[in-house]
């Protein structure tokens, strides 16, 4: 039983109140900010929001546009504004916000140039000061429509924290008989999920602008999550993540819904209707169009092939038209769903589980691996066969020219199953947590920088 919280909501849009009266049913003291007091005027007084017709709201639910009353003695701070609007809002919160404050983000994207993720956002700009290092965020992510959890039908979501005591801490705040609350370490996976999913809607809304029907939309929703899968695999994100809530779960319901911004944009788009005069006619924020710069740059920067998100983009910046994009998705080189060597190698390591009697155990090595000898591939198969799943860390020693050669050299390997380029070694030691590594194979060499920075519960080898 969940203990009562005192909770701010920073955002009176219909996601932060449909989410003010989830938390006032579950017994929470709760306060909404908006910048605007108009809105603020508005809602004390009819208790009714606009977008949320069939929604009263308690009177229990305090409205305010004054930061500070919004903030201070909070248990829990929830942004719930647009993804463009995050980093404004920190920097207004940040003042009355002391360290250590549980924050949730709700809101779903990724901003452009930093290519940061919400939570990072947030955290960037809360420690601007130095004075917020120990601040906790939350990614609060899902197949979760506003207009549904308003009327208390049922769905589910994700709590996603490095610190799985804060992340259960919040899925008791929200869990009831309506609102299904799962947790998961994963955070970069959940909230790059919640951004990609809404560019994969606007394709789906597209297609049936086009008069296409349920099977492209099918189509689309699956190779969508292939290449959004792409990309979290290639930032070090855990592929469970992608086939859960806040993967295909969310971009099920985004790319179907009736109730969908993205999907109803895309479908108007279709139609052969302007940009602007769609996000006009829609009358709300269209994530998936802000998402997109993003999108495109981590694409580039991650070497990432993503056809659907690339010809959106082309769309919505006026290089095609629609009936274009459907032909060039359509007539794109033939290729198998699934690699060949990918089926060696996921048989194979269904072979070592069977010999670890169903077991599975992650693996991590690290190092710039600047010539694969034959002493090193031994040593990586080696490695490997500690465990049924190896990752290798490859760090970036500043040749850039050759990183990408070794990237593909590593990963020819048939006992490597991932590699992933890092920045350095505050990556290298970030991966171990998103990826729940139970190994770490490391040199004599390593061994001290390992003691100080691994997770607690992981185990190190050296070799």
């Amino acid at each position: 039983m969940c203990t009562t919280k005192s909770i701010g909501i920073l955002g009176a849009g219909t996601w932060g109140v449909a989410l003010a009266r989830l938390l006032e049913r579950n017994g929470h003291a709760v306060t909404v900010w908006s910048k605007f007091q108009q809105e603020v005027d508005s809602l004390t007084a009819s208790r009714v929001h606009p977008n949320l017709p069939g929604l009263a709201i308690s009177e229990a639910i305090s409205f305010t546009s004054d930061m500070q009353q919004a903030c201070e003695g909070k248990d829990i701070l929830l942004f719930a504004v647009p993804s463009v609007f995050v980093r404004a809002t920190a920097a207004l919160a940040a003042p009355f916000t002391p360290d250590g404050q549980i924050i949730v983000d709700v809101a779903k994207g990724i901003e452009p140039d930093t290519l940061l993720t919400m939570t990072e956002v947030i955290r960037d700009e809360m420690n601007r000061d130095g004075q917020h290092e120990n601040v906790k965020l939350v990614a609060l992510s899902g197949p979760t429509h506003a207009e549904e959890v308003a009327l208390d039908m049922p769905t589910a979501i994700v709590s996603a924290c490095t610190d799985m005591d804060v992340a259960e801490t919040v899925q008791d705040v929200f869990m009831n008989t309506c609102m299904r609350t799962y947790t998961n370490a994963d955070v970069l996976g959940v909230e790059l999920c919640g951004a990609m999913k809404n560019i994969m809607a606007l394709a789906a809304g597209i297609s049936a602008g086009l008069g296409n029907g349920d099977n492209a939309k099918a189509l689309l929703i699956t190779r969508g999550m292939a290449e959004i899968t792409r990309l979290g695999l290639a930032m070090g994100c855990s592929e469970q993540t992608f086939y859960g809530l806040a993967g295909i779960g969310d971009l099920i319901v985004t790319a179907t819904s009736q109730h969908s911004r993205n999907n109803r944009c895309g479908m108007l788009i279709g139609q052969g209707m302007q940009l602007e005069e769609a996000i006009k006619a829609v009358g709300m924020v269209v994530e998936g169009i802000n998402a997109l710069p993003a999108a495109m740059q981590l694409a580039e920067r991650y070497n990432v092939e993503m056809p659907i998100v690339s010809g959106v983009n082309a769309v919505i910046t006026g290089q095609i038209s629609p009936a274009e994009l459907g032909y060039a998705l359509m007539t794109r080189d033939k290729t198998r769903e699934v690699k060949q060597s990918e089926m060696n190698v996921r048989f194979e390591r269904a072979l070592q589980r069977r010999r670890m009697h169903g077991e599975t155990r992650r693996i991590l090595v690290s190092g710039t691996f600047p010539l694969l000898t034959g002493e090193e591939i031994t040593w990586l198969r080696r490695a490997k066969e500690r465990g049924t799943w190896l990752a290798v860390a490859l760090v970036d020693d500043g040749d850039a020219g050759k990183l990408e050669e070794r990237r593909e050299a590593l990963a020819a390997l048939r006992c490597v199953d991932r590699v992933l380029p890092m920045r350095g070694w505050q990556d290298v030691t970030d991966a171990v947590k998103n990826l729940r590594i139970d190994l770490v194979v490391a040199r004599a060499y390593q061994a001290d920088q390992y003691a100080a920075q691994l997770p607690q519960g992981v185990e190190i080898a050296i070799d």
